[in-house]
């Protein structure tokens, strides 16, 4: 009951903060995961339009390597563009620190590095930092993310749990009511649901399931190497795979055993260039 009126609460705060959103000037650049080409990374620094004075902060909190996982970005980046990155774990550091946080939110690109999405969400959650990230959105910045950075994006982030089975999968292999656990993300996108490595692992299972948890949200499964960049409603495909898009479930119900199904739903398939339209 006491999580129920915390992840109330939290929802109170994501649409007061997204009605803002709304009109929010900047981009978001969201990464499936897997290998981040250097034709990838340099569209990311185009999307940003950095200026000399700007500068790029990585989150590395999701990351069980934090300094491993900055290193490894951060070399990448300086071989494409030499200014400074700087790095701001606040798994480590005070999140009310009001120098860190007001860094962060005048930051012209924020990445957020992959790994757990829901140890980002534990440092990050009703904190300074969640809401200097959607400061720095709203004043026209670059939100990026790559496979845990992704799903944060959502304000219901899927956290990879079956609820119906104790054993984690990195896909689902049921297709139950109730089955797919949500926890509170960064509200950037607030009727969009992402997910990540989607092809590599197999994730139709897992992305129908939030579908039917939320059929009037627009739900947007990313493969690795790939990525999505959102101005306002519409979303441009970037990279080397495919991105999946569900919406609209049609005549969506539960049978007495509750096995999920549906008449038909929008579907389609897009590849890099291909506008597709979401919900901010």
């Amino acid at each position: 009951m006491k999580k129920l009126f915390l992840f109330n609460i939290f929802l109170g705060i994501s649409l007061l903060l997204n009605a803002q959103g709304k009109s929010a000037k900047g981009s978001l650049f969201i990464i499936g995961g897997g290998n981040r080409s250097d034709a990838l990374m340099k569209e990311m620094l185009n999307t940003a339009k950095l200026k000399a004075n700007d500068y790029i902060i990585v989150l590395p909190m999701a990351s069980e390597v934090p300094d491993v996982g900055f290193g490894t970005l951060s070399a990448q980046l300086q071989k494409l563009d030499p200014r400074k990155i700087r790095n701001f774990n606040f798994a480590k550091h005070d999140v009310n620190d009001k120098k860190w946080t007001d860094s962060l939110a005048g930051a012209k690109l924020i990445y957020i590095l992959g790994g757990d999405q829901s140890r980002f969400m534990n440092v990050v959650l009703n904190t300074p930092v969640y809401t200097a990230i959607h400061k720095a959105y709203q004043n026209g910045s670059t939100i990026a993310g790559t496979s845990a950075g992704a799903a944060v994006m959502s304000k219901y982030m899927i956290t990879g749990k079956q609820l119906l089975d104790t054993v984690y999968k990195e896909t689902f292999n049921k297709l139950w009511d109730k089955n797919i656990e949500f926890s509170p993300g960064m509200g950037l996108l607030e009727n969009t649901i992402i997910d990540q490595h989607f092809l590599k692992r197999n994730r139709y299972n897992r992305l129908i399931s939030a579908l039917a948890a939320h059929p009037d949200l627009v739900c947007v499964g990313i493969d690795e190497s790939t990525a999505i960049i959102v101005h306002g409603n519409k979303a441009t495909v970037a990279g080397e795979s495919q991105v999946i898009r569900f919406a609209n479930p049609k005549e969506l119900k539960k049978t007495y055993k509750g096995l999920l199904k549906f008449k038909q739903a929008e579907f389609g398939i897009f590849t890099e260039g291909d506008v597709i339209d979401i919900k901010p």
